[in-house]
């Protein structure tokens, strides 16, 4: 386990001129300035980023390791990112690739709260996949959301998200969808006690989501979705502190424009700074993500790392019911299933069709895959 920061990027660049990049990356992510007008030995020697390594890859393409001094961080998340990506993400030819963190930096972020067990308790599912659709169109006052959501709870489905895209807007505000949708769902509690789980779209300034949440919790709801690019690395990261009961999936609305490999961003950084599950394009739908770059995805969500707490992986974007048994062959049951558009397409059958959806994810062998 290092001791430094290791962060590892991709670089188009002449092979000549390759060294002298890496070098100015590594400075530039430390100290910003020529390292010939730093009089102070101890930041010389510790606090200038490093060139561990240089991997010709293909032609005109590099893998650049540096480290960088773990105390930089100050254990902010938002710091975190600005010391490993900063300034150098204003370079359109670099991309940070993947990282290493020191344990003790690790155990300061955490991690999930609740992540895959936590769910599985929640949803009373332990050991299939779980399930999930999502609220749409926005534009619907609270009420039609939630018969939408009533005719999911009916279908069984475990977890109920808001669409990202809805807010705190005049035609349908948090705490009206709040109201409405719990009251739909404890009227659709199930025979063996379990209830679909409501889960509410954090949006606004930090005071406003938590304001949301404290709404939320009021009512009972346990989980809530929130977009960390949106609201930041270090607010996502505080509430996550401020809410040990509650538990947060983590949408990438905005991820692809910072240029960080999707598997070190989603499966990585979200589920770090307390991401219990973490939603991303599935290979064949409305995205671009090939299978390689979800399977990466999923195993840097479920992968063993310094004591943290397994995300969910929550495969989605324009996914069918079709799909079903392709998707756990691919992603195995450590996974959530999201549905959506594909259900909401069933119009006065949306209970049956959700059920159709459910029914599959819980007859399917798990055994095969294991």
């Amino acid at each position: 386990m290092p001791t430094r920061l290791q962060a590892i990027y991709r670089v188009r660049c002449d092979a000549h001129a390759i060294a002298a990049r890496a070098q100015a990356i590594a400075v530039e992510q430390s100290v910003e300035m020529p390292v010939s007008a730093i009089a102070d030995e101890a930041v010389r020697a510790e606090i200038v980023g490093r060139v561990e390594d240089i991997a010709e890859l293909d032609a005109s393409l590099f893998q650049v390791r540096v480290s960088l001094a773990a105390e930089t961080v100050g254990d902010d998340p938002g710091q975190l990112l600005n010391m490993l990506f900063g300034n150098t993400s204003l370079h359109e030819d670099v991309t940070l690739q993947d990282i290493e963190l020191p344990a003790a930096l690790i155990a300061a972020f955490g991690g999930p709260r609740h992540g895959l067990a936590g769910l599985r308790e929640r949803a009373g599912a332990s050991e299939r996949a779980l399930t999930c659709s999502a609220l749409k169109p926005q534009g619907l006052p609270a009420e039609r959301l939630a018969d939408i959501a009533r005719a999911f709870a009916q279908g069984g489905v475990n977890f109920i998200k808001d669409d990202h895209g809805l807010a705190d807007q005049a035609y349908s505000p948090f705490a009206a969808r709040v109201t409405a949708i719990t009251a739909a769902l404890r009227q659709t509690a199930r025979p063996d006690g379990t209830c679909a789980r409501y889960v509410p779209s954090l949006s606004g300034d930090l005071d406003a989501m938590r304001a949301q949440l404290a709404l939320a919790i009021g009512a009972g709801i346990d989980t809530a979705m929130i977009a960390p690019m949106i609201a930041g690395f270090s607010n996502f990261h505080r509430l996550v502190r401020e809410h040990p009961g509650m538990a947060f999936i983590a949408h990438p609305t905005m991820a692809g424009a910072a240029r960080i490999a999707p598997p070190l961003l989603l499966g990585k950084l979200f589920r770090l700074l307390g991401a219990d599950a973490v939603v991303f394009p599935n290979h064949g739908g409305r995205f671009g993500y090939s299978p390689d770059t979800c399977r990466a995805i999923a195993e840097s969500s479920l992968a063993v790392q310094s004591g943290l707490r397994r995300s969910v992986p929550v495969p989605a974007g324009g996914m069918t019911t079709d799909r079903v048994g392709e998707m756990l062959d691919f992603y195995g049951g450590d996974v959530m299933l999201l549905i959506g558009g594909a259900l909401l397409e069933a119009g006065a059958r949306l209970s049956e069709a959700t059920q159709a959806f459910v029914g599959e994810v819980e007859r399917y062998d798990y055994r095969r895959r294991a």
